[in-house]
């Protein structure tokens, strides 16, 4: 069951107040104290009914979220604890719970080689012996692609710690079209994983580029620059790409047809959240996408070969009749 932030605010709140037995508390002084500390948690007047408070008591003697408290009601006024040494906090694991944890804990571990998570190993560790102590089988279930020969990672956390206190960097970096690294200095504002790489977005001299951490050699932080956030939402930002180039044109309308074979997997894993179907024909299954045309795009429809015919628009069908052939004719020469 979904527990809000200002729900367990109040949770604890009231077990705080009741573990104290040196005080007698009554319906007002707990709809105080959870106010109280919903103003300090908040830093705003947050208003706490009565009925508000009586349901909250009524959910935590209750088994619902597991707490089963011993709230009772002496002198019809007065609420405590019967059993003085009871709190939420020391409510036992139960064999659910255990089971929960170590599944997290096994799908934690399979990020160990991102070093966002090198810090965490030492409690992953500490919370996986506590959790396993009671567990047989410590098989990891649950398996994610991962690419051990990736460059870069170890560049995860010093640019997510740019972002975050907002400095300027000077990134050592060399494309795969460039002969020789290059030095730039950029203003970083966003992370981006796709397909098992990792990107930044950042901007240089105003205009936004995209850099793919395995091309970098080396970053330094610019204390003395002035950083520019440009608050950048990526959900809002990749809308209208598949992939990560975004580019200054505008989305466009891009029809498709799969054939019958393959459409169901296009339909239950999507090219684009735009995706919609359109006609379903004798040999296949004709889909709508609302985005930019770019290399993702391209080499995903390339991805279909032969199950796949772009209909709509006439430039980006002519690109892939011009792949294909250029395909064809290298399949032509290792014959001859």
């Amino acid at each position: 069951m979904a527990v809000n932030k200002n729900a367990l605010i109040r949770y604890k709140t009231i077990d705080k107040c009741l573990q104290n037995q040196f005080r007698k508390w009554t319906l007002n002084d707990l709809i105080e104290a959870v106010s109280d500390a919903l103003y300090e948690y908040e830093g705003k007047a947050v208003d706490v009914s009565k009925r508000t408070v009586q349901l909250d008591l009524q959910m935590m003697r209750s088994d619902k979220l597991g707490y089963n408290a011993p709230i009772v009601v002496y002198d019809r006024k007065f609420y405590k604890y019967e059993d003085a040494k009871y709190s939420i906090i020391n409510i036992p694991v139960t064999d659910k719970d255990i089971k929960v944890m170590n599944e997290a804990i096994q799908l934690l571990r399979q990020f160990k080689d991102f070093s966002l998570f090198k810090e965490m190993d030492g409690v992953l560790q500490r919370l996986e012996d506590s959790v396993n102590s009671s567990q047989k089988d410590k098989r990891p279930i649950i398996h994610l692609d991962k690419n051990e020969q990736l460059k870069g990672l170890e560049f995860i956390d010093v640019l997510y710690a740019a972002i975050q206190t907002q400095n300027v960097i000077e990134v050592t970096y060399q494309s795969f079209k460039a002969r020789n690294a290059s030095v730039m200095i950029v203003h970083p504002q966003l992370l981006k994983e796709f397909n098992n790489r990792w990107f930044l977005l950042a901007n240089q001299k105003g205009k936004f580029i995209t850099l793919a951490l395995d091309r970098m050699t080396e970053i330094v932080s610019l204390d003395d620059e002035i950083y520019e956030d440009f608050k950048i939402d990526g959900d809002d930002y990749y809308k209208d790409v598949v992939g990560v180039t975004v580019s200054n044109s505008r989305a466009e309308r891009i029809q498709f047809k799969i054939d019958n074979k393959n459409a169901p997997y296009v339909i239950t894993k999507p090219f684009h959240p735009s995706q919609r179907i359109i006609e379903e024909t004798e040999d296949g299954v004709i889909f709508n996408i609302f985005v930019q045309i770019n290399f993702e795009l391209e080499r995903l429809i390339l991805g279909f070969g032969d199950t796949i015919e772009v209909l709509k628009p006439q430039k980006l069908r002519n690109r892939m009749l011009k792949k294909l052939k250029t395909s064809v004719r290298n399949y032509e020469e290792i014959e001859n």
